[in-house]
């Protein structure tokens, strides 16, 4: 009797353990979703406004964390909404950028199972990337037809497409280079999805 409560202990402790590395990591990566969107702007060439590195965040949390990214990615993005002044997008950005984190990692998932080889990741991360942010520019799209009107809607189609495609460049570039380090796997076990 004395083993399996020393077992149940010991499991225990590794589980609170966990629990905590998981919620410091959601609320990093909650911290560098709000940095990243309202401070790493990069101005578009002729002054029609400027692309924010938010969403590389976004998809970084979800393939690190699974499902605590997109937590960390919706809370993230919806405070920079909040501190940047446009607290009107606060809610449909925790809505959107939710699902986008949900959507990278899942469908990473699914095409890494598809693939089915143990080296090719570079593949289902920016198919799943693009997926996202395809569906992050149509999410948009229908919020600002609700408030906004249609032709404001449409307009902004571009702009969100533009800082899609950028994020996804960056984050499949930036996880190609971090994914063969073996201390992300430790750190962020669902980094590496297993299709076996």
């Amino acid at each position: 009797m004395g083993a399996f409560f020393t077992y149940y202990y010991e499991n225990l402790k590794d589980m609170k353990k966990e629990k905590t590395k998981k919620i410091v990591f959601t609320a990093m990566f909650a911290a560098l979703c709000c940095v990243a969107t309202c401070l790493i702007v990069v101005p578009i060439p002729g002054g029609v406004g400027y692309v924010n590195l938010g969403d590389v965040f976004v998809l970084m949390a979800a393939w690190c964390l699974g499902g605590y990214g997109a937590i960390a990615a919706g809370i993230g993005c919806a405070l920079a909404d909040v501190w940047s002044g446009y607290a009107v997008y606060a809610p449909a950005t925790f809505v959107i950028k939710t699902c986008v984190a949900l959507i990278g990692y899942y469908l990473y998932v699914v095409c890494k199972k598809l693939i089915r080889r143990e080296g090719i990741d570079f593949l289902p991360r920016l198919l799943a990337a693009i997926a996202s942010e395809i569906f992050m520019a149509l999410g948009y799209c229908v919020f600002e037809w609700i408030v906004y009107g249609a032709a404001a809607a449409v307009a902004g189609i571009p702009f969100n497409l533009l800082q899609g495609g950028c994020a996804t460049v960056c984050v499949v570039a930036l996880l190609a280079a971090l994914y063969p380090m073996p201390i992300m796997h430790k750190i962020f076990p669902a980094l590496k999805y297993s299709w076996r």
